[in-house]
């Protein structure tokens, strides 16, 4: 398409199109509180205890306490509620099905101070990105248009489009720029640089509409043993399955904005609607390794370490952005309203992805027969997270910019698990938990005093604050066979950026509130 221009233009260096970002990093590396039924029930806290499928993948010595093999199924059913509060509550709903878990431990009995040997192959799902929400914003501070013009200092020429001449992968400039630049979001002005639509004056409001789904599998093969009733180990390999996929919208509505017309730029009503599809998926691998100790009857002691899982994840995604631009002092034509749809190219590209370093110790007690009581604690490093790109020769190097936002941008989260479980009867268990999960994002950039960079052409990104979850379960056990069931209430509170702060210009922003509640079903059998 070849765009309108003013007289005069002043060239300006190109910018290169950021392919991944620390907000990659971070979103394709959280857990989710997933397992047995019976781990749910109990806030997850196994990390001393063991002797359950789902504990395996959080302290792989939980195999070495398996005194029978045992053979099980998770199904977990969660309804969740997405409220947004910007200049409106919007409250969206969705409701998923999947099975959480389901595994196999056999188990040897054997003689000497190695008493028994345990092996296990199992199916969890670690995390869930399945979400949708949308956002109000009424007015706006300022425009996404104002913030691309702010940023682009590509020369208008590279933006064009032309004979054998492609912008999104001749130019090498931003491809959100080029997008802009071609749709009138942005426009060149004397001085070589670019304005946006919003100006003194300009009324404006924002949609958003975000819908992501995906997932997060490990596939998981641990060993474990028992050591004269007093240390139990394990080791455990496992292997990652992860799909994430996102479809947006970003709308703007303004009135007296800066517009593009036949006559160059005049006052007018302007609106734009930016769609973005994108799709990361591939595999990892990770090593866990892991002890529980008990030293008296009463009391059991667990440690675990969980390596990053090292990704090799593969991206294709692309963007269009519709427009229309009105000029009311002028009669309605051809070009009155400037309206249409551009397109970029597809974008495709592999990249490398290690995760967080996971660390957890845990104490439970067994209060005679009747009784567990239980406490973790786990801290996950999110700044040692690290991004690899692919170089022209096929090479996977440090992104040391990506790498530096994720140290700039993320600090540890702290983990607080409790659990008990309560036996009236021998055959019947009833159980109560609680989790709580701390911010992962520094202050600075969950207060807007840095500018937040994203890849691709989508500008917007959520940041976590604290996530809790409160749980209930009952248990019954008929000779080898168990049932388990567990209600659990999980709220995550988050706040939404539609586009980064900057030199003092408020981008629109909600808060965003994910509240679950699943019903997990668990049976299995053990011989």
């Amino acid at each position: 398409m070849k765009k309108l221009t003013l007289a005069s233009i002043a060239l300006a260096a190109p910018m290169m199109l950021a392919a991944q970002s620390a907000v990659d990093a971070y979103n394709l590396s959280q857990n989710d509180l997933r397992g047995t039924a019976r781990f749910m029930s109990m806030g997850g806290a196994f990390t001393a205890l063991g002797g359950d499928l789902s504990s395996i993948t959080q302290n792989p010595a939980g195999i070495g306490v398996y005194r029978r093999s045992e053979i099980g199924a998770t199904l977990d059913i969660s309804p969740s509620k997405f409220t947004t509060n910007g200049s409106e509550k919007i409250s969206e709903n969705q409701t998923k099905v999947a099975c959480n878990n389901f595994g196999y431990v056999g188990t040897v009995r054997l003689d000497g101070a190695l008493r028994t040997f345990s092996w296990g192959v199992s199916y969890n799902r670690v995390a869930s990105f399945n979400r949708v929400f949308s956002a109000y914003n009424n007015p706006t501070a300022t425009s996404l248009s104002n913030y691309i013009a702010a940023y682009t200092t590509t020369p208008e020429a590279d933006l064009n489009f032309g004979e054998n001449y492609n912008p999104y992968f001749d130019s090498g400039a931003d491809w959100l720029s080029i997008l802009a630049y071609n749709s009138y979001l942005i426009n060149p002005v004397a001085d070589g640089s670019y304005r946006g639509l919003a100006q003194n004056g300009t009324h404006g409001d924002a949609l958003t509409q975000m819908r992501e789904s995906g997932y997060v599998d490990e596939y998981a093969i641990d060993f474990g043993g028992n050591v004269s009733d007093v240390v139990y180990w394990g080791v455990g390999i496992g292997i990652t399955d992860l799909d994430y996929k996102l479809s947006s919208n970003y709308s703007e509505s303004m009135s007296n904005a800066a517009i593009m017309s036949e006559n160059g730029l005049v006052n007018g009503d302007a609106g734009f609607n930016l769609e973005n599809f994108r799709h990361i998926n591939g595999s990892g691998w990770n090593f866990k390794a892991g002890v529980i100790v008990r030293p008296i009857n009463e009391l059991r002691l667990g440690f675990a370490v969980h390596t990053p899982t090292w990704y090799s994840l593969s991206q294709d995604g692309i963007a269009g952005l519709s427009y229309s631009y009105n000029n009311p002092a002028a009669p309605a034509s051809d070009n009155n309203p400037l309206s249409g749809y551009e397109e970029t190219d597809g974008s495709y590209y592999n990249f490398h992805l290690k995760s967080p370093w996971r660390m957890m110790v845990g104490a439970g007690a067994v209060i005679g027969s009747q009784a567990i009581v239980s406490i973790d604690y786990e801290r996950q490093a999110y700044p040692d997270m690290a991004i690899k790109y692919q170089n022209n020769w096929g090479d996977f190097v440090n992104d040391d910019y990506v790498n530096e936002d994720i140290k700039n941008y993320y600090q540890a989260t702290n983990i607080i698990r409790i659990g008990a479980e309560f036996r009236p009867t021998s055959r019947f268990s009833v159980r109560a938990g609680y989790s709580y999960s701390s911010s992962n994002v520094r202050s600075q950039a969950a207060d807007g005093d840095l500018e937040i960079y994203t890849s691709g052409m989508n500008p917007s990104y959520t940041f976590n604050r604290d996530t809790y979850s409160i749980s209930v379960g009952a248990g019954y056990r008929y000779q080898a066979f168990y049932i388990d069931a567990a209600y659990v209430y999980r709220n995550r509170k988050s706040t939404y950026h539609a586009y980064t702060d900057w030199a003092n210009n408020m981008a629109p922003t909600a808060d965003l509130t994910q509240t679950t509640n699943s019903i997990v079903l668990s049976a299995g059998f053990r011989f």
